[in-house]
């Protein structure tokens, strides 16, 4: 068996089931794409992009042949929006770097203000909410809420990343609570570890965006000027 054919129809047996070969790369893929990320290296676009590619086989298991066999149209459809979302990133973070962008990364991290976030809070819930019966209806694997926030919250939170907003990995880690549950009810072990290591590292993450962020701010808000000595006036001295 080749590299390819052990890519495309490898297993890994696990007890009495197994796992396809390309839920463990593809996941593998997806980490290397967090830890750039997290250092904002424009390499990290890229590298998540054959991540969402291989795991888009994975979910379309009624597509594809997989041990699961089962098909999650949510999680199918966010790679898809992964790929477009990430290519839009890639190119914002070339631009930020050629431009300058920060002194050790390919973007400056910033809050996003109230009126982005309620932007992203309003499409949170619309989006979930038109995409739950459209799932249902197309046989999507329950309970089908999760899998349409999985996919709405995913599509928020690259975007974030894209626009550089320290925000995105709180709603990554919104996503990964959900996700978790739901991918061990359909059997994808791998996946559903690896998202709950995405919690945690989502977590660190988090962290080092928002220091990055205090850190490059106070470099370059203004320093205050220190005061200047009164300058000496003659005719106040004292005559000897």
């Amino acid at each position: 068996m080749n590299l390819l054919d052990w890519l495309l129809t490898g297993v890994v047996p696990i007890g009495a089931g197994a796992i396809s070969v390309r839920e463990v790369v593809g996941n593998g893929f997806g980490l290397a794409s967090a830890i750039g990320g997290m250092r904002r290296r424009v390499w990290a676009w890229p590298v998540g992009i054959v991540g969402n590619l291989l795991l888009l086989t994975v979910f379309l298991g009624g597509v594809f042949t997989t041990p699961q066999g089962t098909t999650l149209l949510g999680q199918a459809g966010r790679q898809v929006l992964f790929v477009a979302v990430s290519v839009y990133g890639w190119v914002r973070w070339r631009e930020s770097r050629r431009s300058g962008g920060g002194a050790d990364g390919a973007v400056v991290p910033r809050w996003a203000t109230w009126r982005e976030r309620a932007g992203l809070l309003v499409v949170a819930v619309g989006l979930t909410a038109l995409l739950t019966p459209i799932f249902e209806a197309l046989g999507s694997w329950p309970p089908v809420w999760a899998d349409a926030w999985t996919f709405t919250g995913s599509l928020l939170a690259t975007y974030g990343m894209a626009r550089g907003w320290v925000d995105f990995w709180l709603v990554w880690i919104a996503v990964d609570v959900v996700g978790v549950p739901l991918l061990l009810q359909g059997g994808f072990y791998p996946s559903a570890v690896m998202y709950g290591f995405y919690g945690v590292f989502c977590l660190v993450g988090f962290a080092v965006w928002w220091r990055t962020q205090r850190r490059l701010a106070l470099q370059t808000s203004p320093r205050p000027t220190s005061a200047l000595p009164a300058a000496t006036d003659p005719s106040m001295e004292t005559l000897g």
